[in-house]
């Protein structure tokens, strides 16, 4: 069963941002398939770090790219971030000490309010101060070929 199913929405119109948007529902996605067949202690450690380190990447970019902008909702935005990496990070040392029966349940809830609440708040919001500054898709891979 899909997780978080894949939407349009979760779109910025900044290819590499989308990219690893995708990029991230599908391995959290793969992760909640796996932990249903309740893969190795060791496999499911991987996930997560996998994940973990992915999301850190991620949100590097989309921070250097809200810097550049000089997006006015940077500090919330970088607050948000830190906040699932938090959260990440505790489910980790979870896995890593205790059984995970409930890991599933756990990282599923965490993650699908995170992500849901996340896309439709704060990244909505960068979407919307993207399309008021006539920052498209295109404007914005010439003015940031290194992005």
């Amino acid at each position: 069963m899909t997780l978080l199913p894949w939407s349009e929405r979760f779109k910025l119109g900044i290819p590499a941002v989308d990219h690893e948007h995708e990029e991230l529902i599908d391995l959290i996605n793969t992760l909640h398939d796996q932990l249903g067949k309740e893969p190795p202690k060791e496999e499911v450690l991987g996930f997560l770090e996998e994940i973990n380190a992915k999301i850190n990447a991620h949100f590097a970019l989309e921070e250097k790219v809200m810097r550049g902008l000089h997006y006015d909702e940077l500090g919330a935005h970088k607050g948000d971030h830190e906040e699932l990496l938090d959260g990440i990070r505790d489910i980790m040392d979870r896995a890593e000490t205790a059984p995970f029966a409930d890991l599933e349940a756990d990282l599923a809830a965490q993650l699908k309010t995170w992500f849901g609440t996340h896309f439709a708040t704060k990244d909505a919001r960068l979407h919307h101060f993207l399309e008021e500054q006539g920052i498209d898709e295109e404007t914005f891979v010439r003015e940031n070929p290194n992005a």
